[in-house]
């Protein structure tokens, strides 16, 4: 009887600490990703997500880039027809 209740006993302080591990948080890092605090026309430094005729740095290009995309890449009204 008192091996059962020892057994008992190292069973919920297993389940237990498999539970509280679930909790845990892990660490979010943003490797590769470029600072927060900078503007985001200065890029990100990936050709991939750089448009071909965007230079990075220049905020006159990315506003006209913000423009275009917003009027003929994301309007659904032009798209449709």
């Amino acid at each position: 009887m008192n091996s059962i209740k020892r057994l008992t006993g190292v069973a919920i302080a297993v389940l237990l600490t498999a539970g509280l591990t679930a909790c845990v948080d892990k660490a979010q890092e943003l490797a590769g990703q470029p600072k927060v605090d900078a503007a985001p026309y200065t890029g990100t430094g990936v050709k991939a997500f750089t448009e071909s005729d965007w230079k990075a740095g220049d905020k006159n290009s990315w506003a006209q880039q913000l423009k275009t995309r917003a009027q003929y890449g994301q309007n659904d009204h032009t798209r449709s027809n």
